[in-house]
């Protein structure tokens, strides 16, 4: 069986880890912690980040910053994973789902404007596939209403939009290293943090509402609890295993790209097999946009067609998944909004949408026979 996904380990893992446990540092913020944290600050101009347990907690700690109370609304795709919009539940806040683009997951910049009352707080943008959203338009919006841009960069380390690096466009961003990212740690993420105004509460939130950071470079004398917060830091052992991964960051994402590129000219020319029951289309880059190999999809033309298919795969050895189910239709968010909502994109790409292995051992053999295995249903 080929699986979707097979975490990469570049060999150095335990061989920091271990030095992180000799170090006799093993709790948060050590000297692994600062490494990665100080690598992305260099290589993509965040002006402060601080890794965190999960992106979940990035997120969540964004909302704390934005200073979402209950009754205020935050603007977030129907197409992403849950934690985008939980995230800002848990601080009370009112979600209004927006819908995706036709032909690509990423939410609709166009028809945001629409959607934004005296009560809109927060814009969250999901980079869906690493492929940046139209960030021009949701920076153009956010400052003629005097709205707050929070960035899911979940899958987007190492992306751009017009040769800027997602995550350092709006005001904060939240990035992934869970198992199935292109670098990890098993779980793990990050806040970014591009607006000077939330660095330093940013970090006392980061330490459970206390001032010990400042206290540990001796800014001050004793700390203290100062404000909300909770233990968002993850310990040494994850920033060791992270900053492996980021030292062998550019051949990652260079075998990511190689083995993507291979899916997409296999599989080009293919897109309407009717004759053989199935029909799909291959993502839709924007120009504006860079690919960061961190998926690659099918949009089938129907469920039934996907149905078929991830069944036709799964018979041959080739373990492939569909992603999300449109959050306005969960079952959660009915109990706190029953309103009838259609987002037909959404919708769409819930039901029809297929993703492919891919992961940095699979190796060309395994694309093609995967690409073979789809243009040869039902021949």
């Amino acid at each position: 069986m080929i699986p979707f996904n097979k975490p990469y380990l570049t060999g150095k893992e335990t061989q920091y880890i271990e030095q992180a446990v000799r170090s006799g540092k093993i709790s948060g913020n050590g000297q692994f912690t600062q490494k990665c944290q100080q690598f992305f600050e260099q290589k993509y101009g965040f002006k402060k980040c601080l890794l965190t347990t999960s992106c979940t907690d990035a997120l969540e700690m964004t909302a704390i910053l934005c200073d979402i109370q209950p009754g205020d609304e935050v603007i977030v795709p129907s197409y992403t994973f849950v934690s985008t919009a939980l995230a800002f539940v848990r601080q009370g806040a009112k979600i209004v789902f927006a819908d995706s683009q036709v032909g690509h997951p990423n939410i609709d910049a166009e028809r945001l404007e629409p959607l934004i009352t005296p009560k809109t707080k927060v814009i969250v943008p999901v980079h869906y596939a690493g492929m940046a959203c139209d960030m021009d338009k949701i920076m153009a919006l956010a400052a003629k209403y005097n709205l707050l841009v929070v960035e899911d960069a979940a899958q987007a380390i190492d992306s751009y939009y017009k040769g800027k690096p997602l995550g350092n466009i709006g005001h904060l961003a939240a990035f992934s290293f869970h198992e199935t990212k292109n670098i990890i740690s098993g779980e793990g993420g990050m806040l970014a943090i591009n607006d000077e105004r939330f660095i330093h509460r940013a970090e006392i939130i980061w330490e459970k509402g206390t001032n010990r950071a400042e206290f540990f470079r001796g800014e001050v004398n004793k700390y203290g609890w100062v404000d909300t917060g909770s233990s968002f830091l993850p310990s040494e052992i994850i920033a060791a295993f992270l900053w492996a991964q980021i030292e062998h960051l550019d051949d990652i994402q260079e075998r990511r790209k190689k083995l993507w590129n291979l899916y997409h000219s296999n599989l080009l020319g293919f897109e309407n097999l009717t004759g053989l029951g199935l029909g799909f289309e291959l993502p839709n880059i924007p120009d504006y946009a860079t690919n960061n190999a961190h998926m690659f999809y099918l949009v089938c033309h129907s469920l039934e067609e996907r149905s078929k298919l991830l069944a036709h795969l799964k018979g041959n050895g080739i373990l492939a998944v569909f992603h999300y189910l449109s959050l306005h239709s969960s079952e959660f968010y009915k109990k706190m909004d029953n309103s009838a909502r259609i987002l037909k994109n959404c919708d769409t790409f819930a039901d029809c949408l297929v993703r492919l292995p891919l992961f940095y051992e699979l190796t060309e053999s395994d694309v093609k026979h995967i690409c073979d295995t789809i243009t040869t249903l039902k021949k």
